[in-house]
């Protein structure tokens, strides 16, 4: 028997972003085939008639709904979509225990429940759903477009490879087996440690105060998950982050080994001047060479823009929503 969970959900507004007058917004929960029940942000077109198509959206990884991801989702609604921005197993207002896990399997899964939650929505045209994924869902949702056949349209933004990150470092400083090898042994000790203690250690989010000698791509964030700018209170990276362990099932499991394989459209957008470009330009470069389906996928690079430019737009507006729109509206109709 498929049973939902019974979420405490909040009902005031508590985004990071403005409230929209051009669509309705509630909250809905689905579940996943792990039985975790997942909460959602719905935001609807105001007078919207007929099917919609529709856009799950989720990202950026340790970040909340109520972040970019949904002003994502709303922005998107405005412009014509039925979308969701939904919280990830483990995290935000959506269920799962121990809180403060991540998988690449139960998060893939995620993404798929948020396609079933559209595929039988009164108000949606179950041959017309996209994805979104931002920062580390960026990946997720490749590898989930690489699974899933009903998604038609996959728009991923900023996005990180979550496996090489964890198994490498950033800018694959650590990319050796003898890196990877005092990583693992320190993560196997840290989970007997929690075991003994009785509770999970937390890594911490995003450094705070920061360091006058903070690499830029940390002083980026800072400017996001810790300022009013995009500072939530159920946002991981805004306070103390995922557990130590909680991502530890990254490091030997790649996400994108099948991604030349995805038949439907796909559109990666990075920033040129983010630190995280090179996941971008080798998913996309990944994902096109010696495949029979490179025809509708597209790279765009923002000149200018670094990472988190993409969460809200940054200072000059640099989310490319017209783009968006128009790959969304030649793919999902």
């Amino acid at each position: 028997m498929i049973r939902k969970e019974e979420l405490d959900l909040v009902t005031e507004w508590d985004k990071t972003f403005e409230k929209s007058d051009k669509v309705d917004h509630s909250k809905v929960t689905f579940v996943n085939r792990y039985g975790i029940t997942l909460a959602a942000d719905m935001y609807v077109p105001k007078d919207a008639e007929g099917k919609l198509p529709a856009i799950a959206v989720s990202g950026p990884f340790g970040a909340v709904k109520e972040q970019c991801s949904g002003l994502y989702a709303q922005t998107m609604a405005e412009r014509g979509f039925l979308t969701i921005a939904f919280d990830p197993s483990f995290t935000g207002e959506s269920g799962g225990e121990p809180r403060y896990m991540a998988s690449p399997d139960i998060n893939t899964e995620d993404f798929q429940a948020a396609v079933d939650f559209l595929s039988l929505c009164d108000m949606v045209d179950p041959d017309r759903i996209g994805i979104i994924g931002i920062c580390g869902w960026g990946g997720l949702a490749l590898n989930t477009a690489a699974l899933d056949t009903r998604i038609k349209a996959t728009v991923v933004s900023t996005m990180y490879n979550m496996s090489r990150v964890n198994a490498n470092g950033y800018f694959d400083a650590d990319d050796s087996e003898e890196k990877r090898y005092e990583m693992k042994k320190a993560l196997n000790a840290q989970r007997l440690a929690d075991l003994k203690e009785g509770s999970y250690a937390r890594g911490g989010g995003v450094v705070d105060p920061l360091p006058e000698d903070a690499p830029f791509f940390v002083k980026d964030y800072h400017s996001y998950y810790k300022t009013d700018r995009g500072y939530h209170k159920r946002s991981l990276n805004s306070n103390d982050g995922w557990n130590v362990i909680g991502c530890m099932s990254f490091v030997n499991m790649p996400q994108l080994a099948y991604s030349s394989e995805i038949r439907s459209a796909v559109l990666i957008m990075h920033g040129e001047d983010a630190h995280s470009f090179y996941f971008g330009k080798d998913a996309f470069a990944d994902m096109t060479k010696d495949s029979r389906y490179a025809g509708n996928k597209e790279f765009l690079a923002i000149p200018g823009a670094v990472h988190t430019d993409l969460y809200d737009g940054g200072e000059n507006d640099a989310i490319p929503f017209d783009k968006m729109q128009s790959f969304f509206e030649e793919y999902l109709k």
